[in-house]
């Protein structure tokens, strides 16, 4: 199984003592998703806007036995991508520090 981390960060990936259990470096592609922005209203002189998803690049085709760590809103897109994993819940140190993520998510 091999695990491709298609963001701009690393992933530490803890368990759930706070174990560290992989530590995924970026691969140097990024997969993102292209957005189109409607204005939908406003609210007094707030305006309002709904994010529409478009095409999604920089993610390979599916590939027996490797899955791609993406951005949440990447994943959330492509719902049928089995192969497709985000980051976890984001875990702090004591001083609010990021220091890694609780597992993976898949859809």
């Amino acid at each position: 199984m091999e695990i491709v981390n298609l963001t701009p960060h690393i992933i530490n990936v803890r368990d759930q003592t706070g174990k560290e259990c992989s530590v995924v470096e970026p691969s140097g592609t990024v997969a993102r998703v292209d957005v189109t922005v409607e204005p939908v209203g406003s609210i007094e002189e707030v305006i309002l806007y709904r994010n529409r998803l478009e095409e999604v690049t920089g993610l390979p085709e599916s590939k027996d036995g490797t899955f791609y760590i993406v951005s949440m809103v990447v994943r959330l897109s492509l719902p049928l991508r089995r192969d497709v994993l985000s980051p976890g819940q984001l875990l702090r140190d004591d001083e609010g520090r990021p220091v890694g993520c609780l597992g993976l998510v898949q859809n």
